[in-house]
């Protein structure tokens, strides 16, 4: 067994190898239903538009887990609890599979996306804490890198293989992925000192610190521009650029492999100069998704656009290494609200986009969307920059 009771792992990497394995699973099931939303409708005899409540159900789930976990489980040794996240989710997505009726398929995806959240934001303490603090925000990356991975490979191919032998399948090898990451967790990922003054009620003081709550406002609107893109990306290139479907897969891959570039370079920089890295990063992501709405009207240049759009997700690790900063006491609700804001962006993006389609705007307006929340996110970080320098001044004032 590999595993250190300082909290620093004999071998940082494998640990993180491990933790990105459970982020894979949860990165493929959260991903996989929008390819197999046709087969789910037939077989569970509903519409493809009502297959989207199960979609929404697990984002639901996300949200409503993150903080009642992060609360409720305050004082769970970190690795004992990601073990039983992971069980959890196992459990959800076997279950899943094995509905008998859509509105039970819809109630177990609901039970899968609870552990979403905390299961990433307790990883990321866990890596975090496993590595000197210069290379907080690297080993972060690396762990949502099982995210990014999912996009690039594990949706694609539980797509592939749920289409061709039932979208069954790709949910129970999810939950076996699953189990097996809790089995991992057990003998590689360290033991990490207790904190005995933990509580329901410090980690929940996190909903009302202020640097925290800009934190998270920036990552649900400031990162929505790239779920409103990504949520119409396949039609944008079919209907407006003529795109043949069968390039469908090459977006996903395309995006993909910008999602694990944005990650890997966001990690470094905000390892470098995290106050820096995330205006930055929001800066970037409004110059490239309002050029997505121009690169749009050309199969390649849309193309290349997709992937530099994925680059987005640089906002990922500096966010989640910023709520590690300002969280204080309650850094596992910190944490964990990342990922339910960053399903709130999803959510967010993906209704926006929707409503200047039905206006009858392009489909490649998702792109003047995205730079549309990417300025307010960017707002947001100088107005709480704003906040932060005036409350220092006049603590200063009152010493």
């Amino acid at each position: 067994m590999q595993a250190t009771s300082s909290g620093l792992a004999r071998n940082p990497r494998l640990a993180e190898v491990v933790l990105a394995l459970g982020g894979f699973g949860i990165g493929t099931s959260e991903f996989v239903i929008m390819g197999l939303m046709n087969r789910v409708a037939e077989d569970l005899a509903v519409t493809v538009p009502q297959v989207g409540y199960a979609i929404s159900s697990y984002a639901l789930g996300v949200v409503v887990g993150a903080p009642l976990i992060s609360a409720f489980a305050a004082r769970v040794p970190k690795r004992a609890l990601l073990i039983v996240l992971m069980l959890v989710f196992a459990v959800g997505n076997i279950a899943s599979a094995m509905a008998p009726g859509f509105w039970s398929f819809v109630g177990l995806r609901f039970i899968a996306g609870l552990p979403h959240g905390a299961y990433f934001g307790v990883a990321a303490l866990v890596a975090a804490g496993a590595v000197p603090v210069d290379q907080r925000a690297r080993a972060i990356s690396r762990v949502m890198m099982g995210l990014t991975l999912a996009i690039l490979i594990g949706a694609p191919l539980g797509t592939w293989t749920g289409n061709l032998f039932g979208w069954q399948i790709a949910f129970a090898a999810v939950g076996v992925i699953a189990l097996l990451t809790a089995l991992l967790i057990r003998l590689w990922v360290p033991v990490q000192p207790f904190d005995a003054l933990a509580s329901p009620l410090r980690e929940l003081s996190a909903l009302i610190k202020q640097r925290v709550l800009v934190t998270v406002a920036i990552a649900c609107i400031g990162c929505g521009g790239m779920f409103s893109i990504f949520s119409y990306v396949m039609p944008t290139l079919t209907q407006q650029a003529g795109m043949s479907e069968a390039l469908g897969p090459m977006v996903l891959v395309i995006f993909g492999l910008g999602s694990i570039a944005g990650n890997l370079i966001g990690g470094r920089a905000a390892d470098k100069n995290l106050m820096r890295a995330i205006p930055a990063t929001l800066v970037w992501c409004a110059v490239i998704q309002g050029l997505f709405y121009f690169a749009a009207n050309n199969v390649w240049t849309g193309l290349l656009f997709v992937g530099l759009v994925g680059t987005s997700m640089a906002l990922a690790p500096a966010l989640q290494t910023r709520l590690m900063d300002v969280a204080e006491d309650a850094q596992t609700m910190a944490a964990s609200l990342n990922h339910a804001a960053f399903n709130g962006a999803n959510a967010l993006g993906a209704w926006l986009a929707g409503l200047v389609i039905s206006a009858g705007f392009s489909w490649s307006s998702t792109g003047l969307v995205g730079t549309g929340l990417a300025l307010c996110g960017l707002v947001i970080f100088a107005w709480g920059s704003w906040l932060e320098k005036r409350t220092f001044r006049a603590a200063e004032h009152y010493q």
